[in-house]
């Protein structure tokens, strides 16, 4: 009899964590190695934020708190939706977990049955379908290519409902694209989903506060408040204020979802870290200008980076509206072969061979679900990054 259970074959361990636990071996092996597959800001965690912890520590907010998170941060949390959101969720409607991956995978959890199917645009972000898959859950795919800017159409999403749908994932801006749903695009998916009112939506905000040339951002509750009951905003304090290791997420919904996320919650982590929920009811209520100037560093950096890209032939790079990853194309290079004989077939082999060759760490977009695209993030500084893209540059160069 095998020790290991059998759900485990359902799913794999995450790419971009893989991606950068080799580049960081590489490094330490004494290898040359950029790495462009961390998913977290480059940027300290600010100082008023840091000393909400350790005014915590020193008053001795050490101990257990509610499984979902302390009344203090509830309020926050309430604030923050109503303030930059326009959404309006009592305590109670309101869940705290240890990072917004552990409010989704609650959520899954406490929601479905065998059969159930999630529908997930692609790319996506790694974690998705395999959370579905373990949640017993079946991931269907929707995918939505550059043509359509990485965006899902109200086309795409009638056509995959069934009757079997019982959720929806929405991602804005996306990882790994950086791509940013209009609010015209989300009011066109939100006609769509009242005609299925057997849908429910999670909406993965985490990126909101990071977007550029005066995007908008909207989430789909604010847009069609006839979904607010069959909606799950989720949100967290990961990539705005640079806190991933903190793993503070959260989320508003209809209480009797919030009531077995808490369920759950309780017989698996209890509550998030007290010290940690300290900190981020500073970073919700404290002072933001920060992120004036992390967005400006962002921006700079995607300008650069997706020119570069541009720049070499075989690649091409879109533009972002959010986050901090491009997703550009490999087409041009599929086919081609390396100094070594190998043939690219796909983004993998161009990030083996990337790795190999200049030591540049990319992410492979099999991962996310479309080929033949990989991913780089840009939240690194700009003096590795332009080293980065001349080294890709010049292996590409060297295909034949």
């Amino acid at each position: 009899m095998s020790l290991l259970a059998r759900r485990l074959e359902s799913i794999k361990p995450s790419p971009t964590i893989a991606v950068t636990t080799r580049a960081r071996e590489l490094r330490a092996a004494g290898r040359d190695v950029i790495g462009l597959g961390a998913g977290e800001p480059d940027f300290d965690t600010p100082d008023h934020i840091k000393d909400a912890a350790m005014r915590a520590i020193r008053d001795g907010q050490t101990k257990y708190t509610a499984v979902d998170g302390t009344p203090e941060l509830k309020e926050a949390v309430a604030a923050k939706f109503r303030r930059d959101n326009d959404l309006e969720y009592s305590p109670s409607e309101i869940t705290v977990g240890t990072g917004g991956k552990q409010v989704l995978f609650n959520a899954l959890l406490a929601t479905l049955n065998p059969g159930d199917e999630v529908l997930i645009p692609a790319p996506y972000w790694v974690s998705y379908p395999d959370m579905t898959a373990l949640a017993g859950g079946t991931p269907k795919i929707i995918s939505a290519g550059a043509e359509t800017g990485f965006c899902m159409t109200a086309e795409m999403l009638e056509a995959a409902i069934t009757d079997r749908t019982k959720w929806l994932i929405l991602n804005s801006p996306s990882n790994p694209t950086g791509s940013a749903y209009t609010e015209a695009a989300l009011k066109a998916l939100a006609e769509v989903l009242v005609r299925h009112p057997h849908v429910h939506v999670m909406t993965d905000d985490i990126y909101e506060k990071i977007t550029y040339d005066g995007f908008a951002f909207r989430t789909l509750a604010q847009v069609e408040p006839a979904l607010h009951e069959r909606t799950l905003t989720v949100n967290g304090v990961s990539k705005a204020y640079s806190m991933t290791g903190w793993r503070i997420g959260f989320a508003g919904g209809p209480e009797p979802l919030i009531r077995a996320i808490a369920k759950i919650q309780s017989q698996s982590t209890t509550n998030p870290c007290s010290i940690s929920q300290a900190a981020a009811v500073a970073a919700l209520t404290g002072d933001e200008s920060f992120l004036v100037g992390w967005t400006d560093a962002f921006r700079r950096r995607r300008d650069n980076v997706a020119s570069a890209l541009n720049a070499v032939p075989g690649l091409s790079c879109r533009m972002p509206e959010g986050a901090f990853y491009v997703y550009p194309s490999c087409a041009g290079l599929v086919g081609k072969s390396t100094p070594d004989g190998n043939v690219i077939n796909d983004s993998g082999d161009l990030a083996t061979y990337l790795l190999d060759q200049v030591g540049v760490a990319v992410v492979p977009g099999a991962a996310f679900g479309l080929e033949p695209f990989f991913r780089i993030s840009y939240a690194t500084s700009d003096s590795a990054l332009e080293d980065a893209c001349a080294r890709i540059a010049e292996s590409c160069g060297e295909l034949d």
